[in-house]
């Protein structure tokens, strides 16, 4: 019985992304556009980071975690969008069973370092804004070094566990997957093995994250505007507001599209539904992360002035 079960997991050696079957022409069309959508994620998450590198007045916890979340932006993204684009432009559309759960591994890993980076920074800005006497004592610099690197390891950690349960089941055919990425909902059903359990626990792990961290990043930010609320100051109202304004925003975008695919249950949604839910998530909020955090901050619009002056006069002389 184990000879034959191991035979059978072995039987698929690679898997068909459909991706968004259509026309050569819209192929095309498809591929420009994301091409596009990519250099833009690429060169706006890159300028903030690089802002926060170079401009000593951003050196501060607050920005040195908007960096290390713009640089996550960016190795998030690139585990998906480069291998769509080639298969826009491929006919086999074809990836490895290893490449596919190596996908797999790190873009949920990612994501979930993405989901822990948004906690990190509701923390520092309630301890900013709620607790402003205190703030330089507690988030010292050991504080946040060791918050960047929680922040950038965890989700590689925890994300073992599922990607190895789901790798272990048997996957005899058919091998094509009706989504553009290796996801683990239409994964888990080309398995021809019924292990109810991984997929129990992938659910439970899904839910418990997902709803936990969005939770943690509520109540920190509820305590936020309490917080302001109170302030005296007007003009301290306004900078307050602003600043959790543009990371509320972010959340909504991140964890509302993640919780309407990952925490329902997957049957509900037709997989173009699927795909599109996870196109938004994927390669839409990453997108919008820089315009959301840049232009509602002055001190960033006027480093990233001062990244792009500076690239303008080296590239003139």
């Amino acid at each position: 019985m184990n000879v034959s079960s191991r035979e059978i997991n072995i039987s698929v050696s690679y898997f068909i992304l459909l991706g968004f079957p259509s026309s050569p022409e819209m192929q095309l069309l498809y591929f420009g556009l994301f091409s596009v959508t990519y250099a833009l994620t690429l060169m706006g998450n890159g300028a903030i980071a690089c802002a926060v590198r170079w401009d000593r007045r951003l050196h501060t916890p607050m920005y040195i975690l908007l960096g290390n979340f713009s640089l996550l932006e960016i190795c998030y993204v690139t585990t998906t969008v480069p291998n769509m684009l080639v298969n826009f432009l491929s006919t086999s559309k074809s990836i490895s069973f290893v490449n596919c759960f190596a996908q797999f591994y790190f873009f949920f890993s990612f994501g979930c370092d993405e989901g822990f980076y948004l906690c990190i920074m509701a923390f520092d800005r309630y301890l900013a804004i709620c607790r402003p006497l205190h703030y330089p004592r507690i988030m010292t610099k050991q504080l946040y070094t060791g918050l960047v690197i929680f922040g950038w390891s965890c989700g590689f950690i925890l994300y073992l566990i599922p990607v190895f349960l789901i790798a272990q089941l048997s996957f005899c055919g058919p091998n094509t997957i009706n989504h553009f990425m290796c996801d683990p909902v239409p994964l888990m059903t080309l398995s021809c093995s019924e292990d109810n359990i991984t997929q129990r626990i992938y659910s439970t792990f899904n839910v418990i994250f997902i709803t936990g961290t969005f939770l943690f990043v509520l109540c920190s930010y509820a305590l936020v505007i309490l917080s302001v609320i109170r302030m005296p100051s007007a003009a301290s109202k306004r900078k307050a507001f602003s600043t959790c304004a543009s990371h509320l925003a972010v959340v909504i975008l991140f964890f509302g599209s993640v919780m309407v695919m990952y925490v329902s249950p997957g049957s509900e949604h037709p997989a173009e539904v699927q795909k599109m839910v996870t196109l938004f998530y994927s390669v839409i909020t990453p997108l919008c992360n820089p315009l959301i955090y840049s232009l509602r901050n002055k001190d960033m619009k006027a480093a990233l002035k001062k990244v792009f002056w500076s690239e303008t006069i080296v590239h003139k002389t």
